[in-house]
């Protein structure tokens, strides 16, 4: 038999080729739309589409709710699920995983189906269509819950004792220990949770158009609004650029590009 003997660069062909056919081509053709308009039928090169973004006020006001819902709806998360996190990390229940796994089993449930069925319960508490901006938060919250649990439950999970052994038998506080050692310790969690949950936050329009009747308008359905209702892809991309400005900006200030350790990251900023 013939056996046929691949290089690694060989190997990195098929990886390559999808790079450039769902990653850079795509990217090629928004960078192409956004910066370009329709005038008499020729196509031509224009900051048209920038301009009218900064200087529309609906368009301002969009972006707005958008970063004013993805920061409430992360900082909800953070707060639910750090001491959940915390207590199922620190404890010495032997079943700990079954419950972790309780808090992570809805992702395994249809999106569509768990919204519609958030929807009803808001319906049958008398919340629906009344609490519009509340409403998203909740949706955002409970779609996005298990996505700031489960890093926040990995890296708690992983501390070395000895940390807080040292800082306790050094007259440290419960409070201390955690302010001092173990929250540091576990900023990278924090920090992963957080650009998990914020980001998305901004462009999951289902749940905003679900939870809030189509009264709350988020970038991801001004996108899509752009795209499919308005056939007007020169906007449309121009505006999805905008949006991955400020998730390159969110990473860059999370520090989602650093190749250094983020555990040893959290010791130092200890």
């Amino acid at each position: 038999m013939m056996q046929m003997h691949f290089s690694r660069k060989q190997l990195c062909i098929p990886y390559a080729l999808f790079l450039v056919l769902f990653v850079i081509i795509p990217m090629l053709l928004i960078l192409f739309y956004a910066f370009t308009e329709t005038v008499d039928g020729a196509i031509r090169f224009s900051f048209a589409n920038f301009i009218n973004f900064f200087t529309s006020t609906a368009k301002l006001s969009t972006l707005l709710m958008s970063i004013t819902v993805a920061i409430i709806s992360t900082a909800a998360c953070l707060l639910i699920a750090y001491p959940v996190a915390y207590i199922l990390a620190r404890s010495k229940l032997r079943k700990k995983n079954v419950l972790l796994m309780i808090f992570i089993l809805p992702m395994w449930i249809n999106f569509v189906l768990r919204i519609t069925a958030l929807r009803e319960l808001l319906d049958l508490i008398g919340l629906l269509g009344s609490q519009n901006y509340l409403n998203t938060i909740i949706g955002m919250v409970y779609d996005f819950l298990p996505f700031m649990i489960l890093p926040l439950y990995t890296t708690l999970e992983k501390l070395d004792n000895s940390y807080l052994e040292a800082a306790a038998d050094l007259g440290g506080s419960k409070f201390t220990v955690f302010t001092k050692v173990t929250f540091p310790l576990s900023l990278p969690g924090v920090i992963s949770g957080v650009t998990m949950v914020f980001m998305p936050s901004m462009t999951n329009y289902v749940v905003s158009d679900t939870l809030s009747n189509f009264n709350i308008t988020i970038l991801g359905k001004l996108i899509d609004q752009y795209f499919t209702s308005y056939d007007n892809w020169h906007m449309g991309s121009m505006i999805s650029i905008i949006l991955l400005v400020i998730i390159f900006l969110t990473l860059l200030a999370t520090g989602g590009f650093k190749d250094s350790d983020r555990e040893a990251r959290g010791a130092n900023l200890w």
